[in-house]
């Protein structure tokens, strides 16, 4: 092997790496008809992960313990699994691979005897699995080098591109008043949101409910379910109130989806308004959605290549049976609205930066460990390419992706592609034995969702404007 110069880990690759907080990302592409070994050999080999640093070098420690990338000569038939046989006697495709990955966010730890990824082909069931340590890159960094491998259906001489929502933010000029008290409101909520954060690091907790973990959970076996919405009904729910995203539809409807369920599984009446918490991870790139690979990979690069994102703290509350489901989104929007308008996510990275480098990788994943711990809910939400696009050719069907298991009970992870969204909700068997039925919850609450908006609509037309995409 042809060795390099090594590298040292980002602190946030060193948190990753972390007994506590490891993370492996498993990301499904569905294809519209099976493949083999050699295609997808040839496939990698074309590509540019046989040129990337990361994708390239094993993960070593020095003399003094830390954690770095050393260079290696890649071997490609390492990483590709072949699994010519279904892998579950399950004759439903979709709920066979969701538990074949179900089993290896607990499990399937990637070897580091050679770079930290796979990929698992499953012929029988039409897909492939590729298995990409989270020390690698975060969701946007690894979606666009994957996308350079990837063409566009309807054109393959492109590669696919994934089209950016409209800003809710108004481009009305600001009086000076209003731009102090905006600003002092974002001192407020910032001095507010960064205390809960360091009393959830240290003792303060979600009360105990039915979808709660804890220390321990990320242990236990898991199952997985997929929850699919139609994007057009996601922005039937967005249109009918200004300034709204579909990050506040998505919240919502986790919001009234939790509600019904917790109404229909909780062994006695829960209080009224009792708070659940979900941990958000929140990009901080200067330019959202896909990069550039090569700006991802200059040095002087404002995106780097890498994980840069924050966290935020993100509190749904209960509400029984038979509440307007639009008063969820209206709850979601002003909450979301407020986190947007402090520096929590910003101050989160930071601070978990300062102290990777200050106190060491083990003190900053015992935090982060223990924020988990504290709350309910994972959840996470990329945008992917608006249209279809294939690989050598064969076009693909579907993306959906999932985590390594945490400490949380449910961890769900929504990508969406060529006009629906599909929701990968991992949890806890023991707790949930049967996540179908929140699955149901969540897509039902937005049917009910839509259904409202569209009556609103109906009733005051030009209140909405129809230009939001």
């Amino acid at each position: 092997m042809s060795i390099h110069v090594d590298e040292p880990l980002t602190p946030a690759g060193r948190l990753f790496v972390q007994p506590a907080t490891e993370q492996i990302i498993n990301c499904v592409l569905g294809l519209d008809r099976p493949v083999g070994v050699e295609l997808v050999r040839s496939v990698i080999s074309d590509s540019l992960v046989i040129k990337h640093p990361r994708f390239t070098s094993l993960l070593v420690k020095d003399n003094h313990g830390r954690e770095r990338w050393k260079k290696v000569e890649l071997d490609i038939n390492r990483h590709i699994i072949f699994l010519p046989d279904a892998v579950g006697s399950n004759d439903d495709d979709e709920a066979t691979v969701n538990d074949y990955i179900a089993d290896l966010t607990v499990s399937s730890p990637l070897s580091t005897d050679k770079p930290l990824w796979e990929v698992h082909i499953l012929p029988a069931h039409k897909c492939v699995v590729l298995r990409l340590h989270h020390s690698l890159g975060d969701g946007v960094s690894l979606l666009s080098l994957m996308l350079t491998m990837c063409r566009k259906v309807s054109d393959a001489d492109k590669m696919p591109t994934i089209e950016l929502p409209p800003s809710s933010r108004s481009h009305r000029r600001e009086g000076g008043g209003e731009r102090l008290w905006k600003w002092l409101k974002m001192i407020c909520f910032t001095l507010i949101y960064m205390f809960e954060f360091l009393l959830r690091s240290l003792w303060l907790r979600d009360k105990k409910t039915v979808v709660r973990g804890g220390a321990g959970v990320e242990l236990w076996p898991r199952k997985l379910v997929t929850a699919t919405f139609r994007l057009e009904d996601l922005k039937t729910v967005k249109n009918a109130f200004v300034n709204t995203t579909i990050n506040d539809v998505l919240f919502g409807v986790i919001s009234l989806g939790l509600s019904r369920y917790l109404d229909n599984h909780s062994p006695k009446p829960l209080q009224e308004g009792i708070r659940i918490t979900g941990a958000a991870m929140v990009n901080l790139r200067p330019s959202q959605g896909l990069q550039e690979f090569a700006e991802l990979m200059k040095s002087d690069s404002k995106s780097r290549w890498g994980n840069k994102f924050g966290m935020m703290l993100l509190p749904i509350y209960y509400h029984t049976n038979g509440s307007d489901p639009l008063q969820y989104l209206k709850r979601a929007k002003m909450m979301i609205d407020r986190k947007k308008l402090s520096l929590e996510a910003f101050l989160s990275y930071k601070i978990g930066y300062f102290i990777m480098r200050c106190l060491g990788p083990k003190f900053a994943s015992l935090l982060n460990y223990r924020i988990i711990c504290n709350t309910s809910f994972t959840i996470s939400n990329v945008i992917g390419p608006k249209e279809e696009f294939m690989i050598a050719g064969i076009p693909v069907t579907y993306i959906r992706t999932t985590s390594s298991s945490l400490a949380h009970a449910i961890t769900m992870h929504m990508v969406s592609y060529a006009g629906k969204a599909d929701m990968q909700i991992l949890v806890a068997k023991d707790i949930i034995p049967y996540p179908e039925k929140l699955a149901k919850c969540f897509e039902d609450a937005l049917l009910e969702m839509k259904e409202a908006a569209l009556k609103i609509m109906g009733e005051k037309p030009n209140k909405f404007p129809e230009n939001l995409a």
